[in-house]
């Protein structure tokens, strides 16, 4: 008896819920795919914004030896050997 009940009220209680019944419900069920959405594009946006950002920063390697080359640490026969060294 237990368990016929249990089942009748489970069925009343998934009835009585949700916007797929009798028209009823929030207006918020288009807020999740586009929130969705907005997620993927902003993850997306924001990767692509990162190796954009890492493709268009000079070498790191490059940089350092022309500071070296700049503060007059190295002469420019050594820079050139270097820089040839980095760019082959």
């Amino acid at each position: 008896m237990t368990r016929a009940h249990d089942r009748g009220m489970e069925a009343m209680i998934l009835a009585g819920h949700g916007p797929w019944h009798d028209g009823g419900g929030h207006g918020w069920w288009p807020v999740i795919p586009l929130a969705f959405g907005l997620f993927w594009l902003l993850v997306l946006g924001g990767g692509g914004y990162l190796l954009w950002r890492r493709a268009k920063s000079p070498g790191g390697a490059e940089s350092v030896l022309a500071e070296r080359y700049a503060r007059g640490e190295i002469d420019e026969e050594e820079y050139r050997e270097r820089l040839a060294v980095l760019r082959s």
